[in-house]
Parts: structure tokens; sequence; C-alpha cells
């Protein structure tokens, strides 16, 4: 566990679940299902919440960085295998996980048992909420990106509707394109970021154009339009400042033209009223607005690549490295 914000040398025992995470998928499956003994969590339980600490604190020591970056590899082949991914998103899942909540902005306590995947995606907002910096752990945000995709991936795809606070997610997607756009010169030449903006825009584009499949509720459905256009300027920055409408993978005109939509009718709503739009007129607007609405979502936008050890082969030796330390130190103690 966390000794404050930082892992114990008690932590290594992480490299050796990776290690079997990636090669036994009856280990993975027993992982995830095996029941709390007596007083105690279960274990994937255990292991979600020792992930929601160290992602708040990601990048306040470089083992935290570390260790991150492992729970998060492991969480994605969890999520890649579409067996153990349907247990997590489904309501055989449901257990108690207690969540960081040492640092704000802090999600809404929910408390009691809920599916694993709401957990998992809390966990993944806070990792994303709480490491913002101009010099950013791009591959951090790619992985917390990718994580929500498959889930959402999976969610639309089985028609699975979870009761999740979405808002949340989606204020938090939105609120990282606006960070994106804000420090478009100190990110626009990071590595990799081109794979981050790409994913960022299509699980954005994904959720409005599968939204029905999976959000609870109409509401919810709503919501998501309304925060895309409160964000609507901002997307065109956003565009203008990454070049993204010269990429073919990027969906961000599909996001536009969706706020561009809905911009137009509020324009003429209130236009004819002679005044502002209420927050019940503009939510009625967006209802409205679904009869005259084409999203024109690119094909495969649920897609996602299979995890390859070999892309993560520099990270696993560094984490030995880090692992062989914390060992040392533990046999030291006792």
């Amino acid at each position: 566990m966390l000794i404050r914000c930082s892992p114990g040398s008690e932590a290594a025992v992480l490299l050796a679940t990776y290690d079997f995470a990636h090669a036994n998928k009856l280990f993975c499956f027993n992982f995830v299902s095996l029941p709390a003994e007596k007083g105690l969590e279960a274990p994937i339980s255990s292991f979600i919440s020792l992930t929601s600490y160290l992602l708040q604190h990601a990048h306040t020591s470089l083992r935290n960085t570390q260790y991150s970056h492992l729970n998060l590899l492991i969480i994605r082949l969890l999520i890649e295998d579409q067996v153990l991914c349907k247990r997590i998103c489904s309501d055989e899942s449901k257990m108690a996980v207690r969540l960081c909540r040492q640092r704000s902005p802090y999600l809404p306590l929910v408390r009691g048992d809920r599916v694993l995947a709401a957990s998992l995606l809390d966990t993944m907002i806070d990792g994303i909420n709480h490491n913002l910096r101009r010099r950013l752990d791009v591959e951090f945000y790619i992985v917390c990106v990718g994580i929500i995709l498959r889930i959402i991936s999976h969610l639309s795809r089985s028609r699975t509707r979870l009761n999740y606070h979405w808002s949340e997610l989606f204020r938090s997607l939105l609120s990282l394109v606006r960070f994106l756009t804000t420090y478009q010169a100190d990110l626009k030449s990071s590595m990799h970021i081109e794979t981050l903006l790409d994913d960022l825009v299509n699980l954005i584009a994904l959720s409005l154009s599968a939204g029905e499949t999976f959000l609870p509720t109409p509401a919810a459905y709503d919501d998501l339009f309304y925060k895309l256009v409160e964000t609507g300027e901002n997307l065109v920055k956003f565009r203008d400042s990454y070049d993204l409408g010269k990429r073919p993978t990027s969906s961000i005109d599909t996001l536009i033209s969706v706020s561009t939509h809905y911009n137009q009718l509020l324009e003429d709503g209130a236009s004819r009223r002679g005044k502002h739009l209420t927050s019940a007129q503009v939510a009625g607007v967006i209802k409205q607005g679904y009869e005259t609405l084409s999203i024109q979502a690119k094909e495969g936008l649920d897609s996602w690549d299979k995890y390859r050890e070999a892309d993560r082969r520099t990270f696993l030796k560094k984490m030995a490295r880090t692992t062989v330390g914390d060992v040392k130190t533990l046999i030291s103690e006792t």
C-alpha cells in the first residue's frame, strides 16, 4: 500500500503481477474474479485502490511514475481480454473499491458496491485530471485515454448501459482538449503527441455516435452534446493548433460539425426570442436538434491495437531495475 503518496518497497510485487497478467490468462481470470476473504478486500479491489493512489500522485517521484505506468499496463491487459472485459463491465463484478480522494478536483463519492468498470473509469479520470503539466507525460495519457476507449468500445458493441457519472468523464476529456490547446507551443513537438490527439478526439466522437447504446439515460446523452457545444470555439482552435484537419485519422471535423450545428440552432432560437436562452431552453434545443443532426463518424472508432510488449521493452528494463532496488530494500529490512 501507499505511505502518504509514495509506494513502499512492497510495490515490487507489481512487476510480477504484470508478468503473470501478460503470460497467464488463468491468472487474469482469478485476479478479477476471486472474492474477498473475511475482513479483507478482493484482490482486484485492492489493486484498483492502489492504482488510484498512484495515479493521483503519478509525477511526485520517478518511482511513482514508473509504478503508475506499470499498473496502467496491467489494467490494459485485463481490459483487452474480451471475456474479462465483459465481466468487468457487468453486474457480476460489483464490489466496493476504496479510491483515493487526496487531491481536488474530487469525483462524486459513491458508497457501496459498483461495477468494476465504473471504478476503473474513475481511476482513469483522476489520472487525467491530476497530472496536467506543460511537460506532459504523453505516454501516460495515451494509456489512460486508451483504457477508457476500450471500456466504451465494449459497452457500445455489447449495448451495455452503465450507471455512471458520465458527465464527469466528458468534462475531463474536454478539459484535456482545452489544456492541449492552451499549451500547444510546449506540447506540439512532444513524442507521440499525434497518437494522443487522435485517440482523444476519436474517443469523444465515438461517445457522440454511439452514446445511445451505453449511456443510461437520454439526459446523459443530452449532457454530452451540451458540453460539446460549450467547447465549440475551442475545438476550432484545437484543430488549427495541431493541424488536425490534415490528419485523415482524426475525427475533429465530426466534433466541430456537431458543435456548429447546435450553435446555429441556439443562435436562431435566441434571435427569435430576442434574449439569451435559459438552460432549460438550451436543453430543449439540443433535443430538437437531433432531428436535423447528421453525425458523419469515421469507420472503426471503436477499434484499438492490441498490446505488444516489444513496444514497452525500454520501460520494462527501467522498471526491472527499480524493482530490484525495492527487493534489496525489503531483504535488508527483514
